[in-house]
């Protein structure tokens, strides 16, 4: 840690040393790289606290912009660049860094209106157009204060056909109370959340809780039953970001009759609110070539004990058949300190997939390939990972308790999804393999965020 801090130092002043000396400008120069990189987020109505749209909406905001790029906390991205190469990478470059240190340390002049470049049309209220959109069917009110258990809404589709989807969002109601929404599908004739009316929230018993994939894992079966699938969701601080194939060549399958499930991790923000989250769609104009499915590899049976600043876990699954590999995600919770996502190909060759030294549970980012990975049958995805369960840790609620899997925020988790795709006729639930979950029967496990 300590050679990482004096590198960075070492980077951040090199950094500002190299800033241009000539004129440089909010609205001819500044203005584009805000365009490109920040207004994703920082706009009204998106994450970020502030909007850059303009210049009197920035400005205010030049000292603290300085030193977020100049540490490379902005924009937000934890894979260790020796490894992978992701077409979403939202790094600055040097000189986009070099400019709007510059920018500040000339006093953050305006300049001349006709430099700036038009407006970024950015879509009302979504980051895609959808086709279709569902919503919880009234607002659900959450609590001033305590903790509130995650909450599930049926929304029946109405679909009376198989339904291809290439594009989707989770879109929360109110950002204030809502910790992370995932989006589930649940077919015809699942008895999951059979209790649950459509339209209203509900508590299921624990063993009912999450997706049944997660729980057919931590209860030792060999393959994960991927029924009722996890299909995308939102999760803290998540930019706009796709679970789906950015060529639409592969699509997501809603099966015909199949209903939404919207699982609800509430926090209380202090005061009683009301959240009315819905979901968007952008459906297939025809048969997609091929089918993309999220799959998981995870183990459940860890136990990380109290005051243990480094404690290790580890999970594999391994393919059945080939896929084609487009992107990866680390998930833990507040402990979460590293993980590592490697392939184990069946030469005995190995590759990472993604490693994130500085795992920032705040920061769930999605890493796509920046070209798709053609993965043979017997290749294992191997994940090693550790948490910091100590009082170093400021994130940390409690370091004085030992912690198992939970859903919870102050529970934790060990998971790696990776979204491959495949033919369309292939059963999700045999495209992998993993070792006999060690997790204890009374483990119940609920959906990952």
């Amino acid at each position: 840690m300590k050679s990482f801090v004096i590198v960075l130092m070492m980077e951040t002043a090199a950094l500002a040393a190299g800033a241009p000396k000539s004129s440089v400008t909010f609205n001819k120069d500044v203005l584009p790289i805000l365009q490109k990189n920040c207004q994703v987020c920082h706009r009204p109505g998106e994450v970020g606290p502030m909007a850059f749209l303009t210049y009197d909406g920035t400005r205010p905001w030049a000292k603290a912009m300085k030193e977020a790029v100049l540490t490379r906390k902005m924009p937000p991205w934890f894979a260790d660049p020796q490894y992978g190469h992701y077409s979403n990478d939202r790094r600055l470059s040097d000189p986009d860094i070099k400019t709007l240190v510059a920018w500040v340390d000339a006093g953050a002049p305006e300049g001349d209106a006709k430099d700036k470049p038009a407006p970024v049309q950015w879509n009302d209220g979504w980051n895609i157009k959808p086709d279709v959109v569902f919503e919880v069917a009234k607002p659900y009110t959450v609590p001033a204060s305590g903790t509130v258990d995650y909450t599930y809404f049926v929304i029946p589709t109405g679909f009376t056909k198989d339904t291809w989807v290439i594009d989707g969002e989770v879109r929360p109601g109110n950002r204030s109370v809502v910790h992370h929404a995932t989006m589930y599908l649940r077919p015809p004739g699942s008895q999951w959340m059979k209790d649950a009316k459509p339209g209203e929230g509900y508590v299921p018993p624990p063993a009912q809780r999450g997706g049944r994939q997660f729980e057919a894992a931590a209860n030792a079966g060999p393959k994960e039953d991927l029924r009722n699938e996890w299909f995308m969701g939102y999760v803290p601080g998540l930019f706009p970001q796709s679970y789906f194939d950015p060529t639409h060549k592969a699509a997501k399958l809603i099966p015909a009759g199949s209903d939404i499930v919207i699982e609800m991790h509430y926090t209380p923000s202090g005061k009683a609110a009301q959240d009315q989250s819905k979901v968007g769609l952008v459906l297939a104009k025809g048969l997609p070539e091929k089918r993309l499915v999220n799959l998981n590899v995870l183990d459940a049976s860890f136990e990380i004990p109290a005051n243990d600043p480094n404690y290790a876990g580890h999970a594999s699954a391994t393919f059945t058949q080939p896929v084609t590999l487009i992107y990866s995600q680390p998930h833990m919770h507040m402990r979460g300190k590293d993980m590592i996502m490697k392939l184990e190909y069946p030469t005995g060759e190995s590759e990472t997939l993604v490693s994130v030294p500085h795992y920032n549970y705040l920061w769930q980012n999605l890493y796509f390939e920046n070209k798709p990975l053609e993965i043979p049958t017997g290749t294992k995805v191997d994940i090693s990972c550790h948490w910091d369960n100590s009082i170093n840790n400021p994130l940390n609620p409690d370091p004085t308790k030992s912690i198992r899997w939970g859903p919870q925020s102050f529970d934790e988790m060990l998971v790696g999804f990776v979204g491959v795709i495949v033919d369309r006729d292939v059963k999700p639930e045999s495209l992998i393999t993993r070792p006999k979950a060690a997790a204890k029967a009374d483990v119940a496990v609920n959906g990952a965020n």
